[in-house]
């Protein structure tokens, strides 16, 4: 049974509500100058001054709390006024705020009650973006996002894209480095590195553990992961979110100091859904991890895979092929700025199974792609080949690599069929940008000042090799002695020539 309110109790409310009644109908134009005489003859009508300072202190709490209670009254006026003049019903409006991206999600949340009830539901937080220009998102803002989504999580952007003109789409690189920071935004390089120092406005290792939260079941649902150049992010740390995410079936990863094998690896075994997989590397033409083994796991758990694009890394012709015939569905390929292809991996792709589906080639930028293979796969392409075909990329800002010596470069090729490809495929788009004068290879502008540094250690002054330069000696030889099949260099010369060395070097280890 309600107890009822004490008469003292309601007498006193009753006298509040009289007091206050009172004192708010006083007349606007009159009430400041009664406030101010009236307060003062208070004061002078106190006996001590402590008395005095105590009335001014009353004075100022209760002007606090008449201001607090008139800001909620008005708040809870305004809510039931949005609530009436807002058209749309609750279920309405999330659907709305589920469009929006997460900084305009999170506005909106901040204008009032009603919008923030409606922002907090998690189909709001279904897509979170938060990438940035420079580093402004911590591990806790992640943190909160996903957990607000849940298990409604479908899809994940963080970390810094250069710019608003970089995309995936195109061979503009996407890798935050001083080299690249000052043209893409309008921040100077000095600005980047005083935020990059506020640990409160940098992504860890760590942002990605909410995914396995809840025993893995917020990572359940997500289908798109791109991650870009979270500098601290490491192979275990990648490797466990990955394993969170089963269902995934976009993984775009730029600029991360993580190993493309161990992450190839790792997708292979935990995404066999995945559709689409872009991986930029951070350390162009050092990386060359992958292993053979790995490209055929990765094939095989991976069937539905239709567009690849691995840019930047060292992968020689055979690992590359083993790629492209693999997947029977693969419509896009990227291997702008691979350090190791020459092109012999194009050779009869278009009459079977594996390549023929193509739609996009990217070849943009490969310091070792031969015009001759390149020449071998337009007469290809001439004779009916790749009918699929809508858009070939070759440019080279370096040229294309002359037969038999990748140093002495073609700016001009006449036996390239460039022209008649364009009159017999007018549907092709054929990019084939190349320097108007040809100019001795500047490999500055292919690899940073630190990864030469370290080939260069590489590299002995006798006339033995490292293994990465025997490995293109084996490459070339194959390709001057094989007229063929593109399968005749790894079907021919046995496993000897796959053999991949356990000495080699990772360039990753700083």
């Amino acid at each position: 049974m309600a107890k009822r309110p004490c008469s003292s109790f309601s007498s006193h409310l009753s006298q509040m509500d009289h007091l206050l009644r009172s004192f708010l109908s006083f007349p606007d134009s009159s009430l400041p100058i009664s406030l101010d005489l009236s307060f003062d003859r208070l004061l002078d009508s106190s006996p001590s001054d402590a008395d005095q300072s105590l009335l001014i202190d009353r004075a100022h709490n209760l002007g606090c709390l008449l201001l607090r209670a008139a800001n909620r009254s008005a708040l809870k006026r305004a809510s039931l006024h949005n609530s009436v003049a807002w058209v749309l019903p609750p279920d309405l409006t999330i659907k709305v705020f589920s469009m929006l991206d997460s900084q305009s999600l999170c506005y909106a949340a901040a204008s009032c009650s009603m919008f923030n009830k409606c922002a907090m539901d998690p189909l709001c937080y279904a897509s979170i973006d938060l990438t940035t220009v420079v580093p402004k998102v911590n591990n806790a803002v992640v943190s909160t996002m996903i957990q607000r989504a849940g298990k409604s999580l479908q899809s994940l952007k963080l970390g810094i894209v250069p710019g608003a003109t970089a995309s995936p789409a195109s061979s503009q690189p996407l890798v935050y480095t001083i080299r690249n920071s000052v043209d893409v935004s309008s921040f100077s390089w000095n600005d980047k590195r005083t935020r990059q120092g506020k640990e409160s406005s940098i992504l860890t290792r760590s942002c990605l553990y909410p995914l396995s939260g809840d025993n893995g079941a917020t990572g359940t649902l997500l289908r798109r992961l791109h991650l870009y150049n979270i500098e601290k992010m490491d192979n275990a740390s990648l490797c466990v979110a990955l394993a969170a995410c089963p269902s995934l079936l976009d993984l775009e990863i730029v600029g991360l100091h993580v190993e493309l094998r161990q992450t190839l690896m790792s997708v292979s075994s935990k995404c066999h859904l995945i559709e689409r997989l872009f991986f930029e590397s951070s350390k162009t033409g050092r990386d060359e991890s992958l292993k053979s083994p790995t490209c055929f796991e990765l094939v095989n758990n991976c069937p539905n895979l239709s567009s690849l694009s691995l840019r930047g890394f060292k992968l020689h012709d055979y690992k590359v092929r083993i790629l492209v015939k693999g997947f029977r569905k693969l419509k896009h390929a990227d291997f702008s700025t691979s350090y190791s292809i020459t092109g012999t991996f194009l050779r009869n792709l278009g009459n079977d199974s594996g390549g023929n589906l193509l739609e996009v080639l990217i070849l943009r930028d490969c310091m070792h792609l031969r015009e001759m293979e390149v020449a071998r796969f337009l007469t290809a392409v001439l004779a009916g080949d790749f009918k699929f075909l809508k858009h070939l990329d070759i440019s080279n800002r370096e040229g294309l690599a002359s037969e038999g010596d990748w140093y002495r470069r073609s700016y001009n090729s006449s036996f390239i069929p460039l022209k008649q490809v364009s009159e017999v495929r007018p549907d092709v788009c054929l990019l084939a940008e190349f320097p108007s004068e040809g100019c001795f290879l500047n490999i500055d502008h292919m690899i940073d000042s630190d990864t030469i540094s370290e080939l260069i250690m590489q590299f002995p002054q006798s006339g033995h090799t490292t293994d990465g330069t025997m490995r293109t000696s084996s490459l070339e030889s194959s390709y001057n002695s094989d007229q063929g099949s593109g399968n005749d260099e790894y079907q021919d010369s046995g496993l000897v020539i796959y053999e991949e060395s356990s000495d080699e070097v990772d360039f990753l280890v700083v």
